[in-house]
């Protein structure tokens, strides 16, 4: 990725390359502008599970966060009508590198996986993760979180962020009332495969599809997606549908994560895919250290998840890893006072 010059201007002056570099958080000096524009607070934009502009998913990530309240930093993510936006803190935990806050639409989160990974470009772009550094330990609500850095000459080329092991959790028992539910017909479903429960950090529902015709087609009814989960009296999760079959794209799977909006990549759901996908077969364990799950294509912005799972037995995962890479598109200042 070429990094154009005012994305490697780094919040130390100078990146230090030791193990946790010491920074400031404080807020933006005045400058010659609009005073609104002048008083705000500096963030980069960038399209994650993406080499391309104006595909992936859409990130706002927030370096001078100085004394920014809970309250503030929700309001600014909705102001970005981004799905998520992340705010940089100086590190608060032994053994991280930095504290990472990552809010939603609805508030503040305790993990998720483009933010992490989106926020991992930006530390690089601007200096503060050191150019060779192998790896890189987030502070998240959730614990530390590790990432593994892969470089090209001294541009971060790709990331890959550990996930929990996962835990199996319910399946849905009457799995063609969820197809029905997206408006799909029993015979959609792979056949004697569970609508199951999968949880690596966050929790979610996988649905297998024979086909990406059906993957498409999905249209989800929520009163009666939430009838389902009340009568088989389990907690109500996202359902990420996903189909096998083999595409023009090379990708393992076909995926898509549809909930009140379309995510077009879902790092938190990719791990636990890659663990169902394990689980049952639909991947052996020999070619579990590379799939690609092809999600956001329908809603044209196309993201490419990549996973990685290590595993001695279908039924014996040992680590979960997702990665991908990440595009600057764009920066600018918002006000939060």
């Amino acid at each position: 990725m070429r990094i154009p010059a005012i994305s490697r201007r780094s919040l130390l002056g100078l990146a230090a390359a030791a193990a946790a570099p010491s920074w400031s958080a404080a807020a933006p000096a005045q400058s010659v502008g609009r005073a609104a524009v002048a008083s705000g607070r500096r963030f980069l934009q960038y399209d994650v599970f993406t080499d391309r502009p104006l595909t992936g998913n859409q990130l706002a990530v927030f370096l001078e966060t100085g004394g920014l309240t809970s309250d503030q930093m929700a309001a600014m993510t909705r102001e970005t009508n981004f799905s998520e936006a992340t705010f940089v803190f100086p590190a608060e935990q032994a053994g991280t590198d930095i504290r990472l806050r990552i809010f939603g639409r609805g508030g503040e989160m305790p993990f998720a996986g483009h933010p992490v990974i989106g926020s991992t470009f930006a530390l690089a772009d601007e200096g503060i993760i050191p150019a060779g550094r192998a790896t890189w330990t987030f502070g998240l609500n959730i614990g530390p979180t590790l990432v593994e850095l892969e470089w090209r000459n001294e541009a971060l080329a790709f990331a890959w962020m550990a996930q929990q092991a996962p835990v199996f959790g319910p399946a849905l028992p009457d799995a063609a009332r969820v197809a029905a539910a997206y408006g799909l017909p029993a015979d959609a479903l792979m056949p004697r495969l569970p609508v199951q429960e999968v949880n690596c950090g966050s929790a979610f529902y996988f649905m297998p599809l024979k086909t990406r015709a059906a993957v498409d087609q999905a249209a989800p009814d929520t009163r009666a997606l939430a009838a389902v989960f009340e009568s088989a009296g389990v907690t109500r999760r996202g359902v990420f549908i996903f189909s096998p079959e083999a595409g023009a794209d090379g990708a393992t799977v076909y995926s898509r994560m549809l909930g009140a909006a379309e995510d077009p990549a879902t790092g938190s759901a990719s791990g636990p895919l890659g663990c169902y996908l394990v689980r049952y077969g639909l991947v052996p364990v020999n070619r579990a250290g590379a799939i690609v799950s092809a999600q956001g294509v329908k809603m044209k912005r196309p993201s490419r998840v990549h996973i990685r799972i290590d595993a001695t037995a279908p039924d014996a995962i040992t680590r979960v890893r997702v990665g991908g890479t990440s595009v600057l598109v764009g920066e600018g200042r918002l006000r939060a006072e």
